[in-house]
């Protein structure tokens, strides 16, 4: 399809003319990534587009070029996103555009329909990958934010078996009833004889499977579906198989899971242009490592970087601490923690302290509780302005949204996935079997994603990230997450207080 250069040239000029009147849209690449969208939408090649920013600056860009697009287009977004959008930018946007274009939110393209349709990850993935044919093939799709889109995925291909699943496979097999109620007493009684462990989950070992695989020879009767997909997802050597406990209850969760989505999602691209709209996908601008996990192949990629005039960072680096891995880390975090937080107070913003490691988590927070009290909370959604906010990286991003932005953010260790934990440790084993350099395809690319996008909320008051971890300075990668954090200036004090760095 060739570019109809006349819409591409109207959204242009009316994103243009709409901004001026809008003091609030201060993002500077609204009008090239609305020309990137609008020529996508129009010559139905698919684009990736990294914005190096929060995602409730650079809707209006897109959203332009589909209000004026004359094709039917869908919008994937969570729902709070949707919310965002449908509240905040589609009405004045629609007001001023004198657009017709109808906005409906659901689960389908109704036929004859020519407007937007918004709809959920989970809908669009569950269509598109069981060719249910609600989402038609051919039809432009963006996809906001694409930042979450492999896990995503991966959720949409778990399937689970809990208490209930035991229930309905009891019921298919009547008759067999004590046969299973036995071999499910003989898997609760291995699961908790295991250690616990912070995660509270663990990779299915070989007794389990064996049990397992005396459940699945129930034949007199079709297995529950739950069960069978179960059992053929078994059959597949690149998925992870894990338990999920609840010590409290007495009670487990059995989750299988493919290692990979770039297998199930690489015919889903060939089916409609899409459009994936993130904040950091990747730390190269053609995001190889992105789509080799996605999939995708051959795409438009551009990436945006922040402003390095007025969105760059304060980066505190104290020099000398211990690794992370060293007896003595714990203590100083703490001390660091006590420190930086006294010294920040003076200016009645809030803070934020990332800690990952869970005992650590609890240490911070109970010594930062017992000198300041209530203002500080732990992984709390409800905090003062001036609060101080304690949480590991998984809280951080599901709540940063609705947060005060902080002022400081400390950052005790990087956000590289644990490999005690058992799902990563299950992740890199796969790589390892695939000879796969596991650190830089797994490890240090959610990392970095991970730290961009914390960041992000301090960019626009320039505010300060203070690093604890010191091997930025001791790891062959530390250049990379330099990088990451780009634009920043470093400094060795905390308004105007020098630090012993």
């Amino acid at each position: 399809m060739k570019t109809d250069s006349r819409y591409i040239s109207q959204v242009h000029e009316v994103l243009k003319t709409f901004l001026r009147h809008r003091s609030d849209s201060d993002w500077p690449h609204h009008l090239t990534m609305a020309r990137l969208v609008a020529r996508g939408l129009q010559m139905g090649r698919s684009t990736l587009i990294q914005t190096g920013s929060d995602r409730d600056r650079y809707g209006l860009s897109y959203l332009c070029s589909v209000l004026l697009c004359p094709q039917t287009v869908v919008l994937v977004a969570p729902k709070a996103v949707q919310q965002h959008l449908l509240n905040d930018l589609i009405p004045p946007l629609q007001e001023w555009l004198e657009s017709s274009k109808e906005v409906m939110v659901g689960d389908r393209v109704p036929p004859d329909f020519s407007g937007l349709v918004v709809t959920t990850p989970q809908a669009w993935l569950r269509d598109r990958l069981s060719q249910q044919g609600n989402f038609p093939d051919n039809i432009p799709t963006l996809i906001d934010p694409a930042d979450d889109l492999e896990e995503w995925t991966r959720q949409h291909l778990t399937t689970s078996l809990d208490t209930a699943a035991w229930q309905e496979l009891m019921q298919a097999f009547e008759s067999d009833t004590e046969a299973i109620r036995d071999l499910r007493v003989k898997l609760t009684k291995i699961i908790f004889n295991r250690p616990a462990n912070p995660y509270n989950c663990h990779l299915l070992s070989d007794a389990e499977a064996t049990i397992l695989d005396q459940l699945f020879e129930f034949r007199d009767a079709p297995l529950p579906p739950a069960w069978q997909a179960f059992q053929r997802q078994r059959q597949d050597e690149n998925q992870l198989t894990w338990i999920e406990v609840a010590r409290s209850r007495g009670q487990f969760t059995l989750h299988i899971a493919p290692v990979e989505v770039a297998s199930a999602l690489q015919s889903l691209w060939l089916q409609q242009p899409v459009v994936l709209i993130g904040g950091f996908l990747d730390w190269e601008a053609d995001a190889p490592i992105y789509r080799q996990q996605l999939g995708l192949g051959d795409i438009t990629c551009l990436k945006f970087s922040p402003n390095r005039q007025n969105e760059h960072i304060q980066l505190y680096l104290p020099d000398r601490l211990p690794l992370p891995n060293t007896p003595h880390f714990r203590e100083v975090a703490i001390q660091q923690s006590r420190l930086l937080v006294s010294l920040a107070r003076q200016q009645k913003e809030a803070i934020a302290i990332l800690v990952d490691d869970v005992p650590l988590k609890a240490q911070v927070g109970a010594a930062l509780a017992a000198e300041w009290g209530s203002i500080v909370q732990v992984e709390k959604s409800e905090i003062a302005p001036d609060g101080v906010l304690v949480s590991g990286w998984s809280f951080w991003r599901s709540h940063q949204h609705h947060l005060p932005s902080p002022q400081l953010l400390i950052i005790a260790t990087l956000p590289l996935p644990s490999i005690e934990h058992p799902l990563v440790a299950g992740r890199v084993a796969y790589h390892k079997r695939q000879h796969q350099d596991w650190f830089r395809r797994y490890l240090l690319p959610t990392a970095l994603r991970e730290l961009q996008r914390a960041v992000v909320p301090l960019r626009q008051s320039q505010g300060t990230v203070a690093l604890l971890d010191n091997r930025i300075n001791n790891r062959s990668y530390g250049n990379k997450i330099f990088t990451a954090l780009e634009p920043f200036a470093r400094i060795n004090y905390i308004e105007g207080v020098t630090m012993g760095c």
